[in-house]
């Protein structure tokens, strides 16, 4: 069963993380193959509700983006260094292929051999060099093994075609020859006294049962063979080990996880149709075609607490959408193929999240229990945003008594934790949670802090602004709102990039808006700020 990523946004919060793990929880419970992931560092908060409840971190993932492992390339497609040339040749027919990587005991690669440069060896070679083994003479030939004394056979090949006494006058043997004979005798007995490697015994010959003891007294290696001796001279080049015709420059090789747009670019420039793909340690995991490149297995994620691509994973594009649960406005993501989306306006994803559990009738763990109820108090700030519904109401009432916990001691105690500025730079504290939107006439962003200090912030007041002035200038968003959220006062202070004091004032209806202005009330991005700036920024 495939694995299923589910992940939150970008700079996620409380909301985001713990609907991943509570969703995750629920999807396999019915059978999915699902694991929660986050695409950004955790904050303060979401790690006091993580420790409280005993639950590990999710696994960070930097992206979704398709790469080779992805692919259906040709896995274990590869042929050992001793194997003979004809056997890496008949690989390659069998499975259709014109290339085929080589590879050590240990299954590293040691180079790349195709069907060109198998006849170009046949016919630019050196076609008297034989270095191999005695098995694969025998398979290559079709033989019959008379004689075994070496497991190796290494040497020059020749044929005896001159008449018996020519041969034996005029050439002169010795342990390093690999003679093809036929039914000469006397050259046979000359073979095996000079203690020849290997007689190779064509069009399966008598072979005299004299010859045979001397043979065995000097160690010399016979094979018999059906095929005359055209065919074995032109068979016999074919037994060499395949690794002593492999090319001496390296071949190009893509690592199992390198991307496949990558691959793409490279193969392009490169024109070659084989490479070896390499996993860990130089490890051969198999062949791919540029022409086999056509089926992949994307990969496959659930988005929580989100729909918008700009908030979301690097490569989504390139993956395959399988539910959203979210509870914000429809964003720009789109699917190739329906799937399950779950959108409701309430105050937390996993408000959500928690009607899908009732829905399925799975019973709902104690930790998870409050992990969700971790998320709905944060994104409601405690019940008391304007987001608030009544299913959120509910939900934080059943999910505080199976996670044992009063929800509002709770609450204050992980904003305390959660809105601790200590030892945060501005631009830490600026980037723990902004998201970017899109409006008709450009892109702005907004980021929130929730912090029970508004004095520590209002003292740097200056250098917030610069940054994120910076900000927009590198970014090109139309204007950066920076909202510092008093959790107490249930009211924020804003902070928004120079000359665009007019785009606030509009937005809020304020005539004589100034950097730090107090809106009462204003606590919620998605339903009290966002909107108020698309209405504006046109």
């Amino acid at each position: 069963m495939d694995k299923v990523y589910i992940l939150g946004h970008q700079k996620p919060d409380t909301d985001s993380i713990t609907a991943a793990i509570s969703l995750s929880y629920l999807k396999n419970q019915l059978g999915m193959n699902t694991i929660p992931v986050r695409i950004g560092n955790v904050n303060s908060e979401t790690r006091y509700v993580l420790d409280y409840f005993n639950i590990k971190t999710p696994p960070l993932i930097e992206d979704v983006k398709l790469q080779i492992k992805d692919l259906f390339y040709h896995k274990d497609y590869y042929v050992n260094y001793h194997d003979s040339i004809l056997s890496a040749y008949k690989f390659m027919v069998e499975k259709g292929i014109t290339g085929i990587p080589v590879v050590d005991d240990n299954n590293k690669l040691l180079g790349i051999v195709t069907q060109k440069i198998i006849v170009g060896n046949i016919i630019d070679g050196n076609i008297y060099a034989l270095n191999t083994s005695y098995q694969n003479i025998l398979n290559t030939l079709e033989g019959e093994e008379v004689l075994k004394f070496d497991d190796e056979i290494k040497g020059n090949v020749l044929a005896a075609t001159y008449k018996s006494t020519t041969f034996m006058d005029t050439v002169n043997l010795n342990k390093d020859n690999i003679l093809i004979v036929g039914d000469r005798h006397s050259v046979i007995e000359y073979a095996v006294n000079r203690g020849v490697k290997l007689i190779i015994v064509v069009g399966n010959n008598y072979i005299k049962p004299e010859h045979i003891e001397l043979a065995k007294q000097n160690h010399v290696n016979i094979i018999r063979t059906k095929f005359d001796s055209f065919r074995t001279t032109k068979a016999i080049d074919l037994a060499n080990y395949v690794f002593t015709i492999i090319p001496s420059e390296d071949a190009y090789t893509f690592n199992e996880m390198d991307y496949y747009d990558e691959f793409i670019i490279k193969t392009g420039k490169l024109k070659h149709n084989n490479y070896p793909v390499i996993g860990k340690n130089g490890i051969c995991k198999g062949l791919i075609r540029i022409t086999d490149i056509n089926e992949m297995n994307r990969k496959k994620v659930i988005l929580v607490d989100h729909n918008e691509t700009s908030q979301s994973v690097e490569g989504l594009d390139e993956a395959e959408i399988v539910e959203i649960v979210d509870h914000h406005k429809i964003g720009d993501i789109s699917t190739k193929n329906p799937i399950n989306f779950r959108n409701m306006s309430v105050g937390s994803t996993n408000t959500i999240i928690y009607e899908m559990y009732k829905e399925n009738n799975i019973s709902i763990p104690k930790q998870i229990a409050g992990l969700m109820l971790s998320g709905i108090v944060s994104d409601t700030l405690i019940l008391t945003s304007p987001t608030t519904t009544k299913f959120d109401k509910e939900a934080v009432e059943e999910l505080s008594k199976i996670a044992e916990v009063d929800y509002q001691k709770y609450a204050l105690d992980m904003f305390k934790e959660g809105t601790s500025l200590q030892g945060k730079s501005v631009p830490e504290i600026v980037n723990t949670d902004i998201k970017a939107f899109v409006s008709e006439n450009g892109i702005f962003a907004v980021s929130q802090v929730f912090t029970l200090d508004i004095d520590s912030i209002m003292s740097k007041k200056q250098e917030y602004i610069d940054y994120i002035n910076n900000l927009a200038s590198d970014r090109g968003y139309k204007t950066v709102l920076l909202v510092i959220t008093d959790i107490i006062k249930n009211g924020s202070y804003l902070l928004y990039t120079s000359n665009t004091g007019d785009i606030i004032g509009d937005a809020f209806n304020i005539d004589n808006i100034s950097q730090g202005y107090y809106v009462d009330g204003v606590v919620s991005r998605k339903k009290q700020i966002v909107p108020k700036l698309m209405d504006v920024i046109r």
